[in-house]
């Protein structure tokens, strides 16, 4: 596919420990989205949206198998004939612990991607009470090869560049990034564009959750690093369209890739 794609991102906030009302605000912002003109093909929702850092609780609160998640989001997607890139939840896997996961959805409300988190932050304490993920997030929406990292993920470039050597032409990212981060936040996301030569699609949450201020400033990110559109730091749905043919262009014109010589780097 090498037309364009109309973005929504829902950037909410997040109450800690209270999977109900999260569950509850969620379907409000994105009954919303799917109503506006021109309606978008893709949403995006922010990480860990059904419990927040809850991780004290987290056990308890997860979404067990993702059953209900998964339930939802395939209905939904069929209704409104939307592709969903459904954040990520907090999900009690039936082998045994918790899992910070993104499931995506296509219009037919199949689920085409499943990615868990690989990198655990220790700062938040994420690797005491999660399970880090074992692969990486490649999946296809309507025929555009994509990826998707989880916030920390970010800050290993070596996870971008190899969904980007696998063909990802957009890369997804949904996120709690907290204050007073914000210039990591924006430059990180810029450099996995340039250097990648890709669409990043980043969204954040906002608001106070479990003691941690988080600022929003959602984004999505052109092929050049340029940003197309930016949330501020209230709840709000960020309206993008992006022409995926700028993505081959953008790697023709710089060959990065043809030019590389891996052979040292390891």
């Amino acid at each position: 596919m090498t037309g364009n794609l109309r973005l929504a991102l829902i950037q909410m906030n997040i109450e800690a420990g209270n999977p109900e009302d999260n569950f509850a605000r969620m379907q409000r912002w994105m009954t919303d989205a799917v109503s506006r003109d021109p309606k978008p093909d893709v949403l995006v929702l922010p990480e860990m949206w059904n419990t927040g850092y809850a991780l004290d609780r987290i056990g308890e609160l997860a979404d067990p198998s993702g059953e209900r998640t998964k339930a939802f989001f395939s209905a939904f997607c069929r209704e409104h004939q939307v592709n969903v890139l459904a954040g990520s939840v907090a999900e009690k896997r039936a082998e045994g612990g918790v899992t910070n996961t993104i499931h995506a959805f296509g219009r037919d409300g199949r689920e085409i991607a499943e990615y868990s988190k690989i990198h655990l932050f220790q700062l938040m304490d994420e690797h005491l009470h999660l399970r880090a993920g074992e692969r990486p997030g490649r999946f296809e929406l309507e025929g555009v090869p994509a990826g998707a990292m989880i916030c920390y993920d970010i800050r290993f470039p070596e996870l971008a560049r190899r969904l980007a050597l696998e063909g990802a032409k957009i890369l997804f990212v949904p996120a709690e990034w907290p204050h007073p981060r914000l210039h990591h936040w924006r430059t990180l996301l810029q450099a996995r564009a340039i250097e990648n030569q890709m669409f990043v699609v980043s969204c954040n949450t906002v608001g106070m959750s479990g003691g941690t201020s988080f600022f929003g400033h959602s984004m999505v990110i052109d092929p050049w690093g340029e940003v197309l559109a930016e949330a501020g730091e209230e709840e709000t749905v960020l309206e993008a369209e992006i022409d995926m043919a700028l993505v081959d262009d953008v790697r023709g014109r710089i060959p990065v890739f043809a030019d590389r010589r891996p052979h040292l780097y390891e």
